[in-house]
């Protein structure tokens, strides 16, 4: 596809959204209904193509990618009117007989730019906000997951007419073409690197961005913590799609009195997941390519593996390991992993965690294990992060009346339920003054009308 195709696209979609189609709420409801419709008419050839990617089982797949699409669709369908709804918001005594809303408007052409590691479920959980608000929708799958791309570009063809809802395939030079068109909006899910280069070229036409980043988000297990479901919980969080998920536990901090407790139980539990030979595994999800695979190679010789640390080259899989003396200073500790690797480091005072993590870059994500309510404030409150969990790892994501996004580094902008309406919607203030009357002190001129206005304003 080529630039002066991609042109078309974008025009004849910004033509549909000013003729106005895309307001009315049943249109909305209409399109997210077929959504709906087209994800259980091809939920096998999805779980094929999942399969041929990244190894995912169906039960992977369903858990990750399409139960949370069909329960973020139906709960944009019960709510929807009442996002719509015209909010009349409160007026001030110096606005006397005006009326104030706040109108929920679409921004217009929308572009989705996904990822390969939930290739299905990143690429349309946003399109479900976009189409909620009234948007047109293109989006742009990752050229990593071919055979997602392809079934997400031919289901989306087959169900939605172009002018509204489409999808483009292709390599990063098709991503910089369509970053040179003019958008209304940009929603875009991936790596800081990337994600600094599509601010960037929205930038150009100051076309607003929702930025889904990632970064090393830390597991805290502190003394009191309930350790045998602390470490079920975090290997499954760790674990599941080999680690590559933007809000996997990246590393773990112990308290140094509970640490080899931490150790023995997480063992066990990664072996009741995967069992004692993880790479026969016929569903342990694989690396999606051979230069991640490279990459996270490089970090097994790193400190001491006290589980896993196998790899097969031809499957691209590596076993779920776990790393122990490790320091903050190795390779592993200065990026995010983004694979199933999980490093372990000890600690003796919960302050000297906080100091320590309030001076890296802000995470994705953050969990802490333990039974003090005190300290579980002090690491909510202290320590700036996009969003997490007390007792348990990515649980926060199933819940749509809860916002996700980053914060600094590892995005802006936030999602899911009602806020992907609003992330896709303009708040336009609109202010209804009367005709009735007058009020004189508004204008200039007479010591009486100053008077007035400094008694209502100060």
């Amino acid at each position: 596809m080529g630039k002066i195709e991609i042109e078309t696209i974008v025009n004849r979609q910004r033509s549909l959204f000013q003729s106005g189609e895309t307001l009315d709420v049943t249109f909305r409801k209409q399109q997210l209904t077929l959504l709906k419709g087209m994800l259980e008419k091809y939920e096998g050839e999805i779980y094929h193509a999942l399969k041929n990617d990244l190894n995912k089982s169906e039960y992977e797949a369903f858990t990750t990618e399409l139960g949370f699409l069909y329960s973020e669709i139906d709960f944009a369908l019960k709510h929807l009117t009442d996002w719509m709804k015209l909010e009349k918001v409160a007026t001030p005594i110096t606005h006397k007989g005006s009326k104030s809303f706040i109108h929920k408007e679409p921004y217009g052409v929308t572009l989705i730019m996904a990822p390969w590691n939930y290739p299905l479920h990143l690429a349309i959980a946003p399109a479900i906000g976009a189409i909620a608000a009234g948007n047109t929708i293109v989006v742009k799958p990752s050229e990593f997951t071919q055979s997602t791309s392809a079934i997400l570009s031919e289901m989306v063809q087959s169900t939605f007419d172009a002018s509204y809802f489409t999808v483009v395939e292709g390599d990063k030079e098709i991503s910089q073409e369509l970053l040179e068109q003019r958008w209304d909006y940009i929603f875009f899910t991936g790596s800081s690197y990337v994600g600094k280069i599509v601010m960037e070229q929205a930038s150009k036409h100051l076309t607003p961005v929702t930025l889904e980043l990632g970064g090393k988000s830390p597991a805290i297990v502190d003394k009191d913590a309930k350790i045998d479901l602390a470490a079920k919980r975090i290997v499954w969080g760790k674990f599941t799609n080999a680690g590559q998920t933007c809000v996997a536990p990246d590393y773990v901090y112990v308290h140094e009195k509970v640490k080899l407790k931490l150790l023995r139980a997480m063992k066990k539990h990664t072996r009741s997941f995967y069992g004692k030979k993880p790479l026969e595994n016929p569903n342990f999800v694989q690396i999606i390519g051979k230069e991640h695979f490279n990459r996270l190679n490089t970090f097994l010789t790193e400190g001491e593996v006290v589980h896993g640390g196998c790899t097969n080259d031809e499957k691209l899989r590596i076993e779920p390991t776990i790393l122990d003396k490790i320091s903050g200073n190795d390779a592993i500790m200065q990026e995010e992993i983004f694979g199933p690797i999980l490093p372990v480091m000890t600690f003796s005072s919960i302050d000297d965690v906080i100091l320590e993590l309030k001076q890296k870059d802000k995470p994705l994500a953050l969990y802490y294990f333990g039974e003090n309510e005190e300290k579980q404030q002090q690491v909510m409150t202290r320590i700036s992060f996009g969003g997490g969990c007390i007792n348990d790892t990515l649980y926060h994501l199933a819940n749509p009346h809860l916002p996700f996004g980053g914060v600094g580094n590892s995005g802006m902008g936030a999602y899911h339920g009602k806020y992907s309406f609003d992330t896709f919607s303009h708040q336009k203030s609109v202010l209804k003054q009367t005709t009735k009357f007058d009020i004189p002190f508004r204008y200039p001129g007479g010591k009486l009308a100053k008077a007035v206005v400094k008694r209502l304003m100060k």
